[in-house]
């Protein structure tokens, strides 16, 4: 929110635009752009306009063509017009897409005539660089993002743990500063606009030389801090332990809550979580079970934010089992489980057992749910508000865990007693009886219990 003139409060207004290349379908530029929309939402930017234009390549210096670069300035109040760049592009022919959609609906039926709507920040489905920024900014007289810088910008927002602030401002300098040092429409800002948390409001001030020096000590700050993380870890190897991985707002963090008891954050929001949490899984049973929960994913993920959150994508790689949680009620869930499953096999994790969870099945039809049962029989279908679903869950988790443990029957003599009091923290009692020799226990444990039981038996 600013504060206008008349002491009136204005929320701040974009228009999105894509460029739809040879070889991206209808549906898949739509979803992207539909959730652009949503990213631009947990900003707290509302959405006046979205065009797209299909070419066979961006324009090398404004990405949109001379045609559609005037109308989308046309929703800003700009020119349209960047000195030097007046030429119709070959591809602006008959294969443009020229949309505009309505406030109310990414695909409304009646749309609003343009000089009923105004933007004053211009939000591109993609990567812009400095030159075309630059060009941007001149046509439209506003602002412009890309998607990036969008991520960065509500990542910045919701971080709160000092390693992910730290994470995210590594990212903001790596990607923010030649963008701000350009941008003409941000020069004098010192604050009160998109990027005004953090660094984005003095980026433009610093030269390479500081850039530099500042990224290299967040990093030796980030350092002690992932060394401290990586010995509690440490502690953890010998403990079962599931990681919930998966699209942001998938429901990792209700499926959390439910699992383990905890007061996890859940909103409906896009990257409402970004710090990793670990809990044990509730109620307690043996083996006992940590349960964490990890920053979602989405599609163009920064490379630079998957560098800098690679701490936090660890806690996944130090799993034993990998939930990969979907929302089966998403059309564009499977492209989205393969974002997914595609950043875990760059990280290393594409070895790590794991299961498929269906979240939000209560908001499918009979025949949409039974559609997909059939296409994922392995799947497991819940609704992480449904606490029968989640004590399923909760069982297949042990089931999972307790395949790997074997059953024996041992006699502990009565001068070792001191072993059974440890071995009860360490296997599943099953049955205790007790005569002249000793104390006759059945249990279920892990082949690395029993070794360490029959070694201390001799």
């Amino acid at each position: 929110m600013i504060e206008q003139s008349n002491n009136t409060k204005e929320k701040k207004t974009a228009v999105l635009f894509s460029v739809q290349t040879h070889g991206v379908s209808n549906e898949e530029n739509d979803s992207s752009l539909l959730e652009l929309r949503r990213l631009v939402k947990t900003m707290g930017l509302e959405v006046v306009a979205t065009l797209t234009q299909r070419r066979s390549k961006p324009e090398a210096g404004t990405l949109l063509g001379a045609g559609k670069l005037k109308e989308l300035a046309s929703y800003t109040g700009g020119t349209g017009i960047v000195e030097g760049f007046s030429r119709k592009s070959e591809d602006e022919t008959s294969e443009n897409l020229n949309e505009y959609y309505p406030v109310d609906s990414l695909y409304g039926d009646d749309p609003m005539a343009k000089d009923s709507v105004q933007a004053n920040i211009v939000i591109y489905d993609g990567e812009i660089s400095t030159k075309q920024l630059i060009n941007l900014e001149r046509a439209t007289g506003v602002e412009v993002l890309d998607r990036t810088g969008v991520i960065l910008e509500i990542f910045g927002r919701h971080a709160k743990s000092r390693e992910a602030i730290i994470q995210v401002e590594i990212a903001k300098l790596s990607y923010s500063a030649p963008r701000l040092r350009a941008s003409h429409i941000r020069g004098d800002r010192q604050g009160g606009g998109i990027g005004s948390k953090g660094i984005g409001e003095t980026s433009h001030e610093l030269n390479k030389r500081h850039i530099r020096d500042r990224i290299s000590e967040l990093k030796s700050r980030l350092e002690g801090i992932l060394y401290e993380q990586t010995r509690r870890r440490s502690r953890r190897k010998e403990d079962c332990q599931v990681s919930l991985v998966g699209y942001t707002n998938a429901g990792k963090s209700s499926l959390m809550r439910k699992l383990t008891g905890s007061d996890v954050l859940v909103e409906n929001k896009l990257f409402a979580t970004l710090d990793t949490r670990v809990k044990s899984l509730y109620p307690v049973a043996f083996p006992p079970v940590l349960v964490s929960d990890t920053v979602g994913f989405i599609k163009k993920l920064p490379h630079d934010l998957v560098a800098s959150f690679q701490s936090t994508l660890d806690e996944a790689l130090a799993a034993s089992l990998l939930l990969f949680t979907v929302d089966a009620s998403d059309p564009a869930f499977r492209s989205q489980l393969a974002v997914t499953q595609s950043v875990l096999e760059e990280i290393g994790g594409e070895k790590i057992p794991s299961r498929l969870i269906l979240n939000k099945i209560d908001k499918l039809t009979t025949g949409g749910l039974e559609e997909l049962r059939h296409e994922f029989p392995d799947g497991i279908f819940i609704c992480a508000h449904n606490p029968g679903d989640v004590a399923t869950l909760r069982e297949k988790i042990l089931q999972f865990f307790e395949s790997n443990m074997i059953e024996t029957t041992m006699v502990i003599p009565y001068d070792k007693g001191h072993l059974l009091g440890q071995l009860r923290n360490k296997a599943s009692i099953i049955n205790e009886s007790y005569d002249e020799t000793g104390t006759e226990v059945t249990f279920k444990t892990f082949p690395e219990t029993l070794t360490w039981l029959q070694k201390n038996m001799d």
